[in-house]
């Protein structure tokens, strides 16, 4: 990991989310923050691949225009 900033973040998750989040750092005999650091290591590739909102809505944007235009 680049660096030892550690910096204090509140993030909420569903309850049975949380649960089952517990329950697998329960079993590596590790901590939730450690699980949620792996998770998002390995599911970064495929988040990144997600549109953006402003994509969405770029995309959005231009359909509307070509139904003004008629197109």
């Amino acid at each position: 990991m680049a660096g030892t900033d550690k910096r204090k973040q509140s993030l909420y998750f569903p309850e049975d989310m949380l649960n089952e989040i517990q329950a697998e750092a329960n079993r590596q005999d590790r901590s939730l923050s450690w699980i949620v650091q792996q998770a998002w290591r390995i599911a970064r590739g495929e988040i990144m691949r997600f549109p953006s909102v402003n994509d969405v809505l770029s995309g959005v944007a231009r359909e509307d225009e070509r139904e003004e235009k008629g197109i």
